[in-house]
């Protein structure tokens, strides 16, 4: 799946969606593949779409275009999901990524995996458990703010505090503590659960392997989400599970034991 020809449709919701990211959506959607076709999808007639117009060329999106003709309702997610389905039955894609935290996808996304095509999600951490479930793979976008944004903005933060507070519009950034909300607790058990799942009655598990289960279970598990930089990371801080090195070829595969 991580092969160059696994090719990937990359559709954003640009209402619902952080124009100030999509370096890093990018580079999360070519761990599992390549970003072949890439559509931003929103009333480009609006100012909040603006922050995407300095990013479209960079990155070599489509704008779509999609008129809002009813005050309140929004029919970008139609678009999209029209889109998709045209994109699903052309067979030029091996799987989707759809960036939005809007439950309207969960539908889109259970219709994918029925063709049995890989399907993976970005959005916010406060994206319905519904729609992150019927993703393969779900990857929330506080995990993919980088550090240095992450201390711009608090050192922002800080100095604003003695000015007047400015409003802010939909699509400007915010920093991780305000996404987060409240802090994710590690839940053990869905740990345990899945190295039990892959050890398949071994001793040494690869951790990639581990990995693959933890997905399976909870499609938005993510080391990042609790300070780990990846599973090798977390798994090291537990007191129950020892961490082996493994070489193969000069590259490190790491195994996983109980301790």
């Amino acid at each position: 799946m991580k092969e160059n020809k696994f090719n990937i449709a990359v559709l954003i919701d640009g209402d619902n969606a952080q124009a100030k990211l999509i370096k890093e959506i990018l580079e999360e959607v070519s761990k599992y593949g390549k970003a072949t076709i890439r559509r931003i999808y929103g009333d480009w007639t609006t100012p909040h779409m603006n922050s995407w117009k300095e990013v479209i060329n960079q990155y070599s999106f489509n704008p779509i275009q999609k008129f809002s003709y009813t005050t309140g309702k929004n029919s970008t997610d139609s678009s999209l999901i029209i889109d998709a389905m045209d994109i699903l039955h052309s067979d030029s894609v091996d799987g989707f990524c759809i960036v939005s935290s809007d439950s309207d996808y969960t539908g889109l996304a259970k219709r994918i995996r029925e063709e049995g095509m890989f399907v993976m999600g970005i959005g916010r951490r406060l994206t319905p458990k519904a729609f992150v479930q019927s993703c393969e793979i779900f990857t929330f976008a506080e995990n993919l703010i980088p550090e240095e944004k992450e201390k711009r903005s608090k050192s922002s933060d800080k100095s604003s505090k003695s000015q007047p507070k400015r409003s802010t519009t939909k699509s400007e950034d915010v920093n991780k503590e305000e996404l987060f909300k409240e802090s994710p607790t590690l839940d053990l058990e869905l740990i345990d659960k899945a190295f039990e799942i892959a050890s398949d009655e071994e001793e040494e598990i690869h951790i990639a392997k581990i990995g693959a289960s933890l997905r399976k279970i909870d499609p938005s598990f993510d080391p990042r989400s609790y300070g780990y930089r990846n599973l090798t990371e977390l798994f090291k801080s537990l007191d129950k599970y020892t961490v082996i090195r493994n070489e193969v070829n000069g590259l490190n595969y790491p195994l996983v034991k109980l301790k």
